[in-house]
């Protein structure tokens, strides 16, 4: 299940505007915040956020990616490997930690730091849970290494690297650390496509295939969301650890692509209009399609992912997570997707290849008209 919720290191283009209705009031009492990495996806909003809450905020990062961001903030340069200095001397009363996945930089910065900070907030992923086989909660048991020194971030080590970093982080500030475990993270400038493939898929029309039928049940949170909670919990005060998801059966596949039909048919007009096919999980299996690249977002609620779309979103509820409505996240993310150079537009990084897609649809409409489909 890792491989579903690994998240590249790369970004694409970074959002291009402020998106209306997302504006904040400002904090009672600004914070001083440092922010490890905020120059990619999620650490762009959630930069966004605290400056637009009146907090001072500071980035750290290699100074590589997107250096044109954010001009009128402190910017330090180093590396989450050993290259701390310019942290050295320094204080703070908030660290946001949005590029950590390797435990022994994660310590190294969350030692330097620790005597000069109240609180550091760790972003971690619920792919850090062992199994999806059932509902997790937030104490649900954690993915481990047989080697505990790898340092390879891959799809298969990326879960437990992080559960590792997590516990990291806790070890080193204990009771000063909050823990923020989000799903598939999407919306504008997901540069993933995982969730931006089905609205895109939508916009260009003509028949698609859809997974399963419309009541499987999906997860996800959107950026804006996870970006609002985090400040949130920095000017709270609040510690422990939060799943950041949609509550269970909120959302289902249904949902995602009826908001993805009206949000194409009114951004996009495409012709032919969209029109859904849905092809059940045993066929798709059966054709070897893949369920991490080809079909995102989605998985079959059996075997191993029998509660992929179960975790339990009801501390983060009860803390104050907000829920924007998955129509209005369908359609900002197809009006930036529309936005993205054409290039970008052509070749998604998720989702079905065109030939490929018609092909399991023939495939499909061959089994039905032979009364064997399934």
């Amino acid at each position: 299940m890792n491989r579903r919720l690994f998240i590249s290191a790369t970004s694409g283009a970074l959002v291009a505007a402020a998106h209306a209705g997302w504006g904040a009031e400002r904090a009672r009492r600004p914070l001083r915040i440092l922010i490890l990495g905020g120059t990619q996806f999620l650490g762009v909003h959630i930069t966004e956020r605290a400056v637009a809450r009146g907090h001072t905020v500071t980035l750290f990062n290699r100074g590589r990616t997107h250096t044109e961001l954010f001009p009128q903030l402190e910017k330090l340069q180093g590396d989450r490997d050993g290259k701390l200095d310019a942290l050295k001397g320094r204080s703070w009363d908030v660290v946001i930690d949005d590029s950590g996945y390797v435990p022994r930089h994660v310590r190294l910065s969350a030692e330097l730091l620790a005597p000069v900070v109240h609180g550091y907030i760790y972003v971690s992923s619920i792919s850090a849970y062992a199994s999806f086989a059932k509902p997790n909660d937030e104490d649900s048991p954690l993915g481990k290494l047989s080697d505990e020194s790898v340092e390879k971030v891959d799809a298969t080590t990326y879960g437990p690297l992080k559960a590792l970093c997590e516990k990291t982080v806790l070890a080193v500030l204990p009771g000063r650390a909050a823990i923020v475990r989000p799903g598939y993270v999407v919306g504008p400038n997901d540069h993933t496509d995982r969730f931006t493939y089905w609205p895109a898929r939508a916009a260009r029309g003509g028949e698609m295939l859809v997974p399963g039928t419309p009541r499987d049940r999906i997860q996800f949170i959107d950026v804006r969301d996870l970006a609002r909670f985090t400040v949130e919990i920095a000017e709270r005060n609040i510690r422990g650890t939060f799943n950041l998801v949609t509550p269970p059966g909120k959302y289902t596949m249904g949902h995602l692509i009826n908001a993805s039909l009206s949000s194409a048919t009114a951004l996009a007009h495409p012709s032919p209009p969209p029109t859904p096919t849905w092809v059940s999980a045993d066929f798709l299996a059966k054709h070897d399609s893949s369920l991490d690249g080809d079909i995102p977002i989605w998985a079959p609620a059996t075997g191993d992912s029998a509660g992929f779309a179960d975790v339990s979103a009801a501390r983060a509820i009860r803390a104050g997570l907000r829920i924007t409505p998955i129509e209005q996240t369908v359609h900002d993310t197809l009006a930036w997707h529309l936005s993205r150079p054409q290039a970008e537009r052509a070749q998604l990084k998720a989702g079905l290849a065109p030939a490929r897609e018609q092909e399991l649809l023939a495939a499909w409409h061959q089994a039905a008209g032979g009364h064997a489909v399934g």
